[in-house]
């Protein structure tokens, strides 16, 4: 066990402890938040914030521009569904868990077409193509950015892209030296499928009230 923390802690050497101690925290509220969101719980926005306003700095101390992006439009994405998420309707009921329409999966398209686009043109002026990981950072980027849309909007497909982005960070992550974020990323795959059971049977207990 103590060779595990010995490689595990190894990994950070040379790292300023303040970036460590960031990054922790940076991961607790992210767990934090996305277990409020499989609760359909509000508090999903608030920590989430504070979640992404800290890996906002971090990735752009690391220079992990796509990721950093990424993290910037969760912060702004966070607001909205704050928002959007304690709307009430005539009865004083909130927002409740529903599926993508034609129109929303239509956008969804287009939120990750030009999200490629947007990171491929900021990698290129940046000259950050040089190796495999810009790629595989712009794809993940894209996935997020539609999956952070549909949450905000409440819809059950948000799960599902948070699971492919997931699988994939955990290795980029790891490989990248983000250990406790790479770490991160696993429990959010495990999180993300019971989420998107719990969400599943939240729709189909509001189609039976119907």
């Amino acid at each position: 066990m103590n060779h595990i923390f010995d490689w595990f802690f190894s990994q950070y050497q040379g790292i300023p402890t303040h970036l460590v101690v960031l990054e922790f925290i940076g991961v607790f509220f992210g767990f934090l938040s996305v277990w409020y969101s499989k609760q359909e719980n509000i508090l999903v926005y608030p920590t989430g914030i504070i979640s992404t306003a800290i890996f906002v700095y971090i990735l752009f101390v690391y220079s992990l521009l796509g990721d950093m992006l990424i993290n910037a439009y969760y912060f702004i994405m966070s607001i909205y569904g704050w928002y959007y998420w304690t709307r009430k309707d005539a009865n004083n009921h909130e927002v409740p868990v529903t599926v993508t329409t034609k129109k929303e999966q239509v956008w969804s398209l287009i939120i990750f077409l030009l999200t490629i686009m947007f990171i491929v043109i900021f990698y290129k002026l940046n000259d950050k193509f040089n190796g495999w990981i810009p790629y595989v950072d712009t794809f993940t980027t894209a996935v997020f950015f539609v999956g952070m849309w549909l949450m905000a909007k409440k819809k059950l497909e948000n799960w599902v892209y948070w699971i492919i982005g997931d699988i994939i960070s955990v290795p980029l992550y790891y490989y990248k030296g983000l250990m406790f974020t790479s770490f991160q990323y696993l429990i959010f795959t495990i999180i993300a499928i019971y989420g998107y059971k719990a969400w599943k049977k939240s729709l189909n207990n509001s189609l039976q009230m119907l």
